[in-house]
Parts: structure tokens; sequence; C-alpha cells
């Protein structure tokens, strides 16, 4: 008897809307019912709404003369069983749902409107078996536009696209333009509303979105919206703190530099930044000042720090192992909060970094302040960072306000801050926002 391996893995599939993306979910769904016996696939959408659209497109496919006959009983509206044993059934968006499964395959449509809790919980629900003479991999599949450049779906897409994951994980990715129809005669390229996108590749498409429906939604839609979903190129800035930020490695801020190059004829230096945490993480970032071609001053990140759960004591431990960057800091800018005493030891984080023996400033200012000041240095070009730096690099990319409440003015605290603040902390500390620098010496 010869065994097969179904060598899929998780996949991310991002797509436009109107795109066909949960159609192909379904047939997809379809094909593994029929050709892996026994397989167990859930569906999981955004909503329970969401959920049943994949599963709508299934009944009607299962309603063909060709595929009737496979199946065990009526179809029911949440599950679909074969006579070769395998099932499909839909889950509602709830941890309860979720966490009783265990299944071969998980598909999840636009995953960019999940509780991230409940997507939390459907990654340990899959788990790998024989169906028939085919072993299947247990995967979890995501469907979805992207949105927000803070959302989970631009967070899949940046993991498993840019910096690798799971091993076998891939993004599948097609836009408006990839699935138009063929445009006829009636159009003509020249003075065309979709020409500067299309570029007349439509005049031999063949895909079946009709081009008078992407012009009218073109013209409905702002120019962001459309490059987000309906082009799938990067997502809508609106909402982020800093909208002029360039995370794509090669960019106009994220780049690999010789740090130490950078210092030659003595016109900069080395410094941190801080954001202390214990649950939450701590993060150290090491830069470099120094003066550009044009004389103006510019910084460069050139590596971090974040960890969770960890004393500073022990932080203090890893950045020491950090070698030259650790022993050439002129400073580091820290939270002012750092003053307060710990309950337990009786000294101030600040006096615990002194002890250690490192020079401290801070100073004290409004959040809109600094991050005003840190807009100008991403505006201006000011500020490079290493792609080594990839908690920061994804930080700066999602860092953004409450798109609910437009009325305030401090950023959402939903772990991207960290490290925001340990850079707006070096930044400011270097002078220009707020008060007078505190600075301590060397004990």
């Amino acid at each position: 008897m010869f065994f097969f391996e179904d060598v899929g893995g998780d996949v991310v599939v991002w797509a436009n809307r109107g795109g066909g993306k949960t159609f192909m979910g379904a047939v997809a769904t379809l094909l593994d019912l029929i050709f892996k016996p026994g397989i167990q696939v859930r569906i999981l959408g955004g909503s329970l709404d969401q959920s049943s659209r994949m599963y709508r497109y299934l009944l009607e496919l299962m309603e063909r003369p060709m595929f009737k006959p496979m199946l065990l009983g009526r179809a029911t509206q949440k599950r679909i069983e074969l006579r070769n044993g395998s099932a499909v059934e839909i889950l509602s968006q709830s941890e309860k749902a979720v966490r009783g499964q265990r299944v071969h395959k998980l598909r999840c449509d636009e995953v960019e409107l999940f509780d991230e809790a409940v997507w939390g919980a459907a990654q340990l629900v899959t788990r790998s078996g024989y169906c028939g003479e085919t072993y299947v991999r247990g995967c979890v599949e995501a469907f979805s536009t992207m949105h927000q450049p803070f959302g989970l779906m631009h967070r899949l897409v940046k993991r498993f696209g840019d910096h690798g994951g799971s091993r076998d994980a891939r993004v599948l990715r097609w836009g408006a333009l990839d699935v138009i129809a063929t445009c006829d005669d009636r159009y003509d390229c020249e003075g065309c509303l979709l020409w500067e996108d299309c570029g007349g590749v439509a005049k031999s498409a063949t895909g079946f979105i009709p081009v008078e429906d992407l012009m009218d939604q073109k013209l409905r839609i702002s120019e962001q919206m459309w490059s987000s979903e309906m082009l799938c190129q990067e997502p809508r800035r609106v909402d982020c703190v800093y909208p002029s930020f360039d995370s794509r490695v090669g960019g106009r801020h994220v780049c690999c530099k010789d740090e130490g190059a950078l210092l030659v004829g003595g016109s900069g230096e080395y410094m941190g930044g801080m954001d202390f945490g214990l649950r939450s993480p701590t993060v150290m970032l090491w830069g470099v000042f120094y003066a550009g071609e044009d004389g103006r001053s510019r910084v460069h990140i050139f590596d971090e720090l974040i960890r969770s759960d960890h004393t500073l004591e022990k932080i203090i431990s890893l950045m020491q192992g950090k070698g030259k960057a650790g022993e050439c800091l002129s400073w580091i800018g820290v939270d002012p909060a750092g003053n307060q005493r710990n309950g337990q030891t009786g000294l101030t984080d600040i006096q615990v970094l002194k002890k250690a023996g490192y020079r401290i400033r801070w100073k004290r200012s409004l959040i809109s302040e600094g991050v005003e000041f840190l807009r100008r240095y991403f505006d201006q070009d000011l500020i490079t960072i290493d792609p080594r730096c990839e908690g920061l690099i994804s930080a700066l990319a999602s860092y953004h306000f409450d798109p609910k409440r437009i009325e305030l003015e401090s950023p959402v605290k939903d772990g991207a801050d960290h490290a925001c603040d340990a850079l707006r902390y070096l930044i400011i500390n270097a002078g220009g926002v707020g008060g007078g620098v505190r600075q301590t010496n060397y004990m």
C-alpha cells in the first residue's frame, strides 16, 4: 500500500474585497472532504455570519449531482458529513466553541475581525494524522483582507511573509487587478480611471469582476481604502501614531549601517533608551547620534533587547553581554517613573542602573510632545533602524490611536507602546522636548 503526504502546512490568504477568497476556501474544503477520507475540517469566521458564508458556498457545491450521492444523510445548517467519514462543521466566534476541537484543518475567514483570545485558542486545535492513504498535516489557514496596519492580518503577513514563521507557512496574495474581467472595446485605456493601477493588463485578463464595478468602487472610496482593501498594498495608516514610518527593509527608515563608522571624527556618541517593565516587556534600545553630510544631527538605532518577566538586574546582565554596544553608552534615556522606589529593594530603577555603572538621563514631557518630536524625525528622514531590530520595527508600524475614540490623544497601550516609548525616551533626552534634562553620573 502506498501512502502520500499532504504537504500543506499553515497558509495566510490575503486578497481583496470580493476577490473570491471565501469561495476558494469552500472549494478547498470540498476537495479535502472528497480526497482525504476521514478528514475533519472546521470553519471559523470573524463572526458566525462570516463562518456561514463559506459554509453556504460549500452547501451549494454539495447539491450538484456529482457530489450529492457522497453525503451521509442530510447536510444540516452547521455540519456536513460524507460517506467516507470526512466531516466539516462551522464554529461560532468564541473561545468555548474553539477550545474543545481536535481537527486536521481549521479554516479561518476574515481573521481581521477575530477576537484576539479566540485566535490564540485556535492555534492549538489542529492535529496531524492519516486520512485514508494520505498523511494530513494539521494546519490553520487564515483568509482575510487587510484593513489596518495594527490588525491581526497585518501581523500574520509580516510574520510569515517577511520574517518567516512556522516552517511551511506561506502567504498567498491577490488583488482586484488579478481577478478583473476582460476589458472590452467599450473602454479606452487613455484617460481610464483604472489606468494608473491596471496599465492595460485588463485587456487580456480572464477574471470575474466586471471593469465597470471596479471603476464605480474606486470612485466611492478613498485612495487609501482602494490601495489597501482592493489592491492589497500596505494598509491604511490613518490611525497610526507614526504614519510616515517606512517599515520596508531598504526603505527610508530601515537599513543596515556600520554604527562605528558613523562616529568617525568624534562627531557623535552612543546612547540608549529604556522602558521599564516586568510582566510587560522591558525594552532597551541602542543607538548612535551622528552628523549627516548636510550637518544635521541624525540617529541610527542598531540593536534592541526586549524581555518580559525579567527583573531589571537580569536585564542589566543581558545588556552587559552585548559587548561593545553595552560598554560604550554615553547615557540611557529612561521613563521618569523610574524614580519610584521598589517596595522590596527600596531602590528605584534608576538607582539600580546607576549602581551598574550607567549614566541616566530623564526629563518630564507630555506623551503628545514626545510623539510629535519623534514624528518630525521620521518625516525628515533623520532616523534609521537596523533590520535586526524586528521588535521595534513591528511596534512602530502598529502603534496606533483608538479609531473609535478620536477625542483621545494618547495612543493605545496594546503592547506596541513599550518599544515606542523606549525610542521616545532616547530621542527626547537628546534635547528639544519638555523641561531640562535630569542627568545622573557614574557612581
